[in-house]
């Protein structure tokens, strides 16, 4: 659901237009969609690079990657990431765009620039890996922490890392767009941004949710129409009409490890080079 660009704020103030914050769902329509579960997080693997005398060293294969690659090094990276909390997809040896997602995600967290290339850098920050900045430090114990500057997103269950994965928020581009919704064409207005503040996980549903505004991937509500969601585009910069888009291979995994009511911070600001 990428905002369109306009020509400029006056477009936007055209007669009849709804305006709207948000990605693309109504909170009129959350009864007839509402499956929120208090359900635990799923067991996983806890993040962050084990340490201590019995710590045995990490030795990265060093190969230069780049997508479309295969073989050992794709594997071994692919094990790692997910080692690490991040969800690079199956460790099948094949560099796709999920590992590619992960790969983005873990150089961000690393001070590395986002690149699909995986090189001497990138190996060296996966022998000794940084953990994520933390936000909110006197935080609930399992929450999430949305992070527009670096546009990630840090999972933490019962005070550890279960899961970070790179994200696109809201592009911060007024749009107004024409839609068909509830069987007649109507003009939707809204800012597409993704406010920072403290929120908690609401209704969510399942598989793809049509909003008036695009489809959402198994979308998890946290701030009025604005939801975490599966999308197939998941670029390197914000380009949602609101809502935070992750991975598809993500979205697939959070509905069992994201409960109803849990604390969601969002906090930062995405600043454009």
């Amino acid at each position: 659901m990428r905002a369109r660009r306009l020509p400029g704020v006056a477009a936007l103030l055209t007669a009849g237009a709804v305006a709207l914050s948000g990605c693309g769902t109504l909170a009129s329509h959350r009864s007839t969609a509402s499956l929120g579960t208090d359900s635990p997080a799923a067991a996983h693997t806890s993040a962050g690079a084990r340490s201590g005398p019995a710590a045995a060293r990490v030795v990265a294969p060093g190969k230069t990657l780049k997508l479309g690659a295969k073989g050992k090094a794709v594997q071994w990276l692919q094990q790692r990431l997910a080692q690490l909390g991040y969800r690079p997809g199956k460790a099948d040896g094949r560099y796709g765009g999920a590992t590619m997602a992960a790969v983005w995600a873990f150089q961000k967290v690393n001070g590395i620039r986002p690149t699909s290339t995986v090189a001497k850098r990138t190996w060296d920050a996966l022998e000794t890996p940084r953990s994520p900045k933390v936000l909110v430090k006197d935080g609930r114990p399992t929450r999430a922490e949305v992070n527009l500057t670096k546009q990630i997103m840090v999972l933490y269950v019962d005070n550890e890392v279960k899961l970070i994965t790179h994200v696109s928020s809201g592009s911060g581009v007024p749009y107004c767009e024409t839609a068909t919704w509830q069987g007649k064409q109507q003009r939707f207005c809204g800012s597409a941004s993704t406010p920072t503040g403290d929120y908690k996980t609401t209704w969510r549903a399942r598989g793809w949710h049509r909003s008036y505004l695009g489809q959402l991937y198994n979308p998890i509500f946290f701030n009025g129409g604005i939801a975490f969601h599966g999308a197939l585009s998941v670029p390197l910069y914000p380009a949602s009409h609101g809502c935070v888009r992750m991975p598809m291979n993500v979205a697939e995994v959070l509905p069992g490890m994201l409960g109803k009511g849990v604390p969601v911070h969002v906090r930062g600001r995405f600043k454009r080079l």
